[in-house]
C-alpha cells in the first residue's frame, strides 16, 4: 500500500485541528468504477446502459482512491457502475481493496460466464462480497424494470456464484411491482440459503432515470462519500446528469474533499431542518 499525503489542518489560533482521518464518521466510499453497462434498467439513478458512455476509473486510480481511504479510517468500500464486470481490470481492483477493507462489488449477475467466476474466485477472499441486484422471488416482480428475461438469467448467476464459493448478498429497490410481494422474495431468499443480514431492500428514488419514487437530496441523506470519473460527490444517488450532490470535481486529495463534506454536513445540521438519514 502506498503512503497516502496526510491533510495537515491548523485552526485561526494556531492550534492543530483534528484532521478527517481523526473525527470522521464516515466509514463507506463508493467507486463508481464505470457507467456502461449490458442493462437499461427503468429506474437506474446512475443513468447507466449499453450506449452510456464508459467514463470508467482505471486501476491506478482505484489503488490510490483505496489508498487515501484507508489512511482516512474509511472500513467498508463499494465499486459499483454501470456494470463492473464489464472491466477487465475489475478483478485487480476487487483484490486491491479487498486486501485492506470490506469489500462489496454490485452486479447484475448477468455476466458470470465460466473464466469471469474463474478469475473472481481465484481473488475470493474474507473481505469480498459481491451483492447482487435481485427485485422479486417472480419474474415479473423484477422484470417489469429490468428488462424482459432478467429475472431468470439472475438466478442463474447467483446459483452461479454460489457454486464457486462465493458470499454473496442481495440488492432489492421496492417498486410498484414488487412492494406487495416482499415477503414472497424474502423466502425465495432463504431458499437459496442467502441470510437475512445479506439482504438489502432500498426504497425506489426519484433520481437519474427513475420517473417515480422519494425525492432525496443533500438535506434529508447522510453523506457516504462517492467517486467517480467525474469527481467526489456526497452519496451514490448523485447522477451524471445533476450536480446538486457534488461536492469537489477534483478527486485528489480525497481528505479534501472529505474535509468539504463535513463542513457541507454541520450546515444541514445547523439547518433546523429535519436531520438527514441513511438511505436504507
Amino acid at each position: 500500500m502506498s503512503t497516502a499525503t496526510k491533510l495537515e489542518t491548523v485552526t485561526r489560533d494556531g492550534s492543530e485541528a483534528a484532521s478527517p482521518a481523526e473525527r470522521s464518521p464516515l466509514t463507506k466510499l463508493w467507486i463508481y468504477t464505470n457507467y456502461d453497462c449490458n442493462l437499461s434498467c427503468t429506474y437506474c439513478v446512475a443513468e447507466s446502459g449499453p450506449r452510456a458512455p464508459r467514463r470508467a476509473l482505471d486501476l491506478e486510480t482505484v489503488q490510490r482512491l483505496v489508498d487515501e481511504a484507508i489512511a482516512l479510517n474509511f472500513s467498508h468500500l463499494y465499486l459499483t457502475g454501470g456494470e463492473p464486470f464489464l472491466l477487465d481490470e475489475i478483478y485487480e481492483m476487487l483484490a486491491y481493496a479487498s486486501a485492506w477493507a470490506h469489500t462489496t462489488v454490485l452486479t447484475n449477475g448477468l455476466l458470470f460466464n465460466a473464466s469471469r467466476l474463474d478469475r473472481l474466485a481465484a481473488i475470493a477472499n474474507g473481505n469480498l462480497v459481491v451483492q447482487v441486484s435481485l427485485d422479486g422471488a417472480r419474474p415479473e416482480h423484477h422484470d417489469a424494470y429490468r428488462g424482459v428475461g432478467t429475472w431468470a438469467r439472475t438466478v442463474a448467476g447467483i446459483q452461479r456464484l454460489q457454486e464457486h464459493g462465493l458470499r454473496l448478498r442481495l440488492s432489492t429497490t421496492e417498486t410498484p411491482a414488487n412492494t406487495g410481494h416482499l415477503e414472497e422474495l424474502h423466502a425465495f431468499r432463504r431458499s437459496l440459503g442467502i441470510p437475512e443480514d445479506d439482504h438489502v431492500i432500498r426504497p425506489l428514488a426519484r433520481r437519474g432515470f427513475a420517473q417515480e419514487g422519494l425525492e432525496m437530496g443533500v438535506e434529508c441523506l447522510l453523506p457516504e462519500v462517492t467517486v467517480s470519473a467525474g469527481g467526489v460527490f456526497w452519496h451514490p444517488l448523485a447522477s451524471p446528469s445533476s450536480t446538486d450532490m457534488q461536492v469537489s470535481r477534483q478527486i485528489f486529495p480525497l481528505a479534501a474533499a472529505v474535509e468539504s463534506i463535513h463542513q457541507q454536513l454541520d450546515q444541514v445540521l445547523r439547518s433546523g431542518q429535519a436531520g438527514p438519514e441513511e438511505f436504507t
